[in-house]
């Protein structure tokens, strides 16, 4: 007897029909858009737009929740990416110019968000949630235009690219902030206080501890992953990190972020970065086609006076407050400018901001499509603002005060002379996060031991002193540490042969002891009952006393392990440095030289570079070597990676000079053993002399890039200018050279 078919129509859950529709509707969207040649992110909000339930001619998704699910590992997977591009110690090497730049931005717009929702009444949680979602650039935007005008070579797009690391670390910081004013509905400064303490704390355990151990498990299961497992255990790792996070108090983003930059330190972490993409693009897509389903027509139209503010408020606000920010830092006025503009705008990380006060119930539901509707116009902004920050620049230069303008010279030339950090400041900072990184590992370690290991032996009848001994053991390097390690030995000894020196440094190191005691006494008085705690106290300090040795190697080998770890990434490939030489508009560029360059095998000497651009080459990297000031003889190979300092527009000149004989441009600046010091020449031998007689290239193994004469400023001068007693030179050259011939 045959079989009846089934002919009835297969159901589909709403959660596939719904993720099909709005990739369907994505990619229809995105191709338009590339054909324009538009933002791919404005592409997925009109995409959300049409498949919302507020656009009736197309398909409409059915089940919202299930959207905010799907946008919601979107913005984890987004934050992990961002994290893995982040790196901590990208953070430090970004340096005071971007971090005041980026913090001078954030303040200035979070107040005049803040005082602008106030003067719309729109109520103080709004008005905070708006000042922070105008405070933050899209670096998406930013780099997406760059690299389609042709600009990442130029000095200012280094700054705008520092200041836009410092935002993401500072977003993060006040999606904490916000969660805790949301949920406390008041402005407690005990409870900001008590978060970013909270915050402080989590992320140091979090970032020593994965340090520790992350970058040692993939290296040792580096010949068992391939790269499915290898994407699969970086996923886990993240979605890890997003359970600690949540289950602490805070943003899943965050542990999601923090994860991604712990996994930046790796030795893997560019494959990691490769292999993740692809999720990241697609859930990605999703949150930002999510974001666009919530825009809302009427909405707009009602609210389209306050959209038009908003968008002049980010263009004109954040254009100005950047700007200030970066002549704050010392940079000219031309780069101050070109660095504000770019910043003039708004995107995902305003997204994920807006998404938070919705989850939290705490903005009105205008914010939202508000917030789209002025990120979408600055999108489209900002290329021209970018193309129109220079000739402004020059515009502005015309037609300011001259006074003011050279006051702005000389703030900037006094700013780039490097900074000397006196032996004080040194012991002081040492000092101080010896104390506060320690205490915290220590902490976290009480906390661990009171909470998983008492519990387990504390009904037997040595339990507590068990516990008590497993927890001093595993801590006893860490309070060595904090109370006999040496830190800044040098300084200290120096400082130690001034008198007023001797008293504080006394004191910090009794400070340091002390404090050690305190955490002894404090772990044992958890385990045991103070009596018996203090007979352990003194049965521990003897054992300290004792065996110094063994803990000062126990501790060194922890110290050298994540030392290890955290400049793997570094020791596996050859250093690179941002291009932080910058004299006035002089700054430092890179490109490599392609195996099929016409130029290959010609000396610096035949190729005349400085007579056609007026740039020097200021190193040539090749393979493990670094050619540090070459000299005319030296010739130019296939491969060689060339550091060049000039003039953005000398930079761009000799870049369409490499293009024509196919060269290819690192994405990475190189770093280089060279450092720029001014020196003034009053009284120096050399001063009547020309620069080739004066032998200053032969005594500091560099080449004078600048001089300032009479107000005026000439950059890579001729080998046969004539040295004046009042000149203020420019040196690009080896540190140490360089510091014994200022001695001289």
């Amino acid at each position: 007897m045959p079989i009846p078919l089934n002919t009835s129509t297969v159901h589909l859950p709403d959660l596939i029909s719904d993720l099909g529709l709005i990739l369907v509707t994505a990619a229809i969207a995105v191709l338009l858009f590339r054909i324009l040649k538009q933002p791919l992110v404005l592409g997925y909000l009109v995409a959300g737009f049409l498949a919302g339930s507020e656009f009736d001619f197309f398909p409409t998704v059915k089940d919202m929740n299930s959207v905010k699910v799907w946008a919601e590992i979107g913005v984890i997977f987004l934050l992990f990416s961002l994290g893995l591009e982040f790196s901590f110690k990208k953070l430090m090497k970004v340096g005071g110019t971007a971090s005041i730049t980026a913090i001078t931005q954030i303040i200035g717009m979070v107040v005049l968000g803040y005082f602008i929702g106030q003067l719309m009444d729109w109520g103080k949680m709004n008005s905070l949630f708006l000042g922070v979602i105008l405070s933050i650039s899209s670096t998406t935007i930013i780099l997406k235009t760059f690299d389609e005008l042709g600009v990442k070579t130029q000095k200012f797009a280094g700054n705008v690219i520092g200041a836009l690391i410092v935002q993401d670390i500072l977003a993060i910081l006040m999606m904490v902030l916000l969660s805790t004013v949301a949920v406390s509905q008041q402005f407690s400064g005990g409870e900001l206080l008590k978060s970013v303490l909270k915050l402080i704390f989590f992320l140091t355990i979090w970032f020593v501890a994965g340090i520790f151990f992350i970058p040692t498990l993939l290296k040792k299961a580096k010949h068992l992953l391939t790269d499915e497992m290898l994407l699969i255990v970086s996923l886990a790792l993240c979605l890890l990190m997003v359970l600690f996070a949540a289950n602490v108090g805070f943003s899943p983003a965050l542990g999601a972020f923090i994860m991604g930059s712990i996994i930046a330190e790796t030795t893997q972490a560019e494959h990691i970065e490769h292999l993740v993409k692809p999720v990241k693009d697609l859930f990605g897509a999703v949150f930002f086609v999510s974001v666009g389903m919530l825009i809302d027509p009427e909405m707009l139209a009602k609210y389209a006076i306050p959209v038009g503010i908003l968008t002049v408020v980010v263009i004109v606000g954040q254009s100005l407050s950047s700007t200030i920010g970066a002549l704050l830092s010392g940079q000219p006025l031309k780069q101050s400018i070109q660095t504000g503009m770019s910043l003039s705008q708004i995107g995902e990380f305003s997204f994920i901001i807006a998404t938070l006060g919705m989850t939290l119930n705490v903005t009105s539901d205008f914010l939202y499509p508000i917030v789209v509707a002025v990120s979408a116009i600055t999108t489209f902004t900002t290329p021209f603002m970018v193309k129109l920050s220079t000739p402004f620049s020059i515009y502005l230069e015309k037609k300011l005060p001259r006074r003011w303008v050279k006051k702005i010279e000389r703030y900037s030339a006094n700013t780039e002379a490097i900074k000397s950090v006196s032996n004080w400041q040194i012991v002081l900072r040492s000092y101080l996060t010896q104390v506060i990184l320690h205490s915290i590992i220590i902490v976290a370690i009480i906390i661990l031991s009171s909470k998983y290991i008492l519990p387990l032996v504390q009904d037997s009848r040595f339990g507590n002193a068990f516990a008590a001994l497993i927890t001093l053991i595993i801590l006893s390097p860490f309070l060595w540490a904090l109370s006999l390690r040496r830190v800044a030995v040098k300084q200290v000894q120096e400082l130690m042969q001034v008198r007023k020196y001797q008293g504080p440094i006394i004191v910090l190191v009794f400070f340091r002891i002390v404090l050690t005691l305190f955490y002894i006494g404090f772990i044992l008085n958890t385990f045991f009952s103070p009596g018996i705690a203090l007979i352990a106290l003194v049965i521990a300090i003897i054992s300290y006393v004792l065996f110094p040795k063994k803990l000062h190697s126990f501790y060194n080998k922890i110290e050298s392990h994540f030392l290890r770890n955290f400049h793997g990434r570094e020791l596996s490939k050859p250093n690179k440095r941002q291009n932080v030489l910058s004299p006035w508009d002089g700054h430092m560029a890179n490109f490599y030289i392609a195996i099929e360059s016409n130029i290959a095998g010609k000396t610096l000497e035949e190729l005349k570079i400085r007579e056609q651009f007026g740039i020097n080459i200021a190193a040539i990297k090749r393979g493990e070597i670094t050619i540090n000031i070459p000299i005319r003889t030296e010739r130019l190979f296939p491969g060689d990676e060339i550091s060049v300092i000039g003039t953005d527009e000398q930079v761009v000149a000799f870049k369409n000079y490499l293009d024509k004989h196919e060269i290819d441009i690192p994405e990475v600046v190189a770093e280089d053993e060279i450092i720029l010091q001014q020196l003034e020449l009053k009284n120096r031998i050399c001063i009547g002399k020309s620069i080739r007689d004066s032998l200053i290239r032969e005594k500091t193994h560099g080449i004078i890039v600048g001089i300032e004469r009479n107000g005026k400023r000439i950059l890579n001068p001729e080998s046969h200018l004539i040295l004046e007693s009042d000149d203020i030179l420019w040196i690009a050259g080896d540190k140490k050279k360089i510091a014994e011939f200022l001695k001289g």
